[in-house]
């Protein structure tokens, strides 16, 4: 296989991976742990769920932006 043709669908695994990944861990502890649900009134869990979807959703963009803004090997 062409090293360019490599890099790229590596570049594509890698993605794909790490928007897997903080899906699965976002919705394990937002919705089996129940961090995500407001039931009689918000609590700790609920805000220190939301600044980490927040902060991890940008730091995941950050990253996939970085890994799609370097030229292919």
């Amino acid at each position: 296989m062409e090293p360019e043709v490599r890099a790229f669908l590596q570049r594509i695994m890698l993605s794909g991976f790490i928007g897997f990944m903080w899906l699965t861990l976002n919705s394990t502890f937002g919705i089996m742990f129940d961090f995500a649900f407001f039931y009689d009134k918000i609590s700790v869990g609920n805000i220190i769920f939301y600044l980490w979807f927040i902060a991890s959703t940008v730091l995941m963009l950050r990253l996939i932006i970085k890994l799609w803004k370097k030229p292919a090997e």
